[in-house]
């Protein structure tokens, strides 16, 4: 990748009714003036499995390397990939406590597609009028509509 390559601006959030629940992800993906919309969704799943989901459909969009603005507002996310992954992988993906890390069936999907791209991870509000990431979260509603009206 060359310094004058564009941005990919990403936004995700995920959303669940109950925890564990019925629950959704979403993502917004900016592109040269393009935007694309994800979403979906499970039956029986937490509030940070749907987080990490979102963050990996969005990733798996993205064709070739690229350069990445990724906003979430999910501290466990951001943190998980910026501060904690690598002690993770260090003690074989256990926890300080020597527990294994909850969601690394995700975790490691997500190590995978990161390396791929050049990304910097931005930790947004909730709920803060952050217009991506209210669009995010439309989304991710939208994920546990989908499954919610099949159930």
């Amino acid at each position: 990748m060359n310094s004058s390559d564009k941005v990919v601006e990403i936004y995700t959030d995920g959303a669940c009714k109950g925890n564990p629940g019925v629950g959704g992800w979403g993502a917004v993906l900016k592109y040269a003036g393009k935007e694309q919309e994800i979403f979906g969704g499970e039956t029986l799943t937490t509030n940070n499995r749907m987080e990490l989901l979102a963050t990996i459909r969005a990733l798996e969009k993205l064709k070739r390397p690229c350069k990445v603005r990724l906003h979430t507002d999910s501290q466990y996310v951001q943190k998980g990939i910026c501060e904690w992954m690598p002690e993770w992988k260090n003690r074989n993906w256990r926890t300080t406590s020597k527990k294994p890390v909850k969601n690394d069936d995700l975790w490691k999907l997500l190590d995978q597609l990161v390396q791929q791209h050049e990304i910097e991870w931005f930790w947004v509000r909730g709920h803060s009028g952050n217009t991506g990431n209210e669009h995010a979260d439309q989304l991710a509603n939208r994920g546990v509509e989908m499954i919610t009206n099949k159930i």
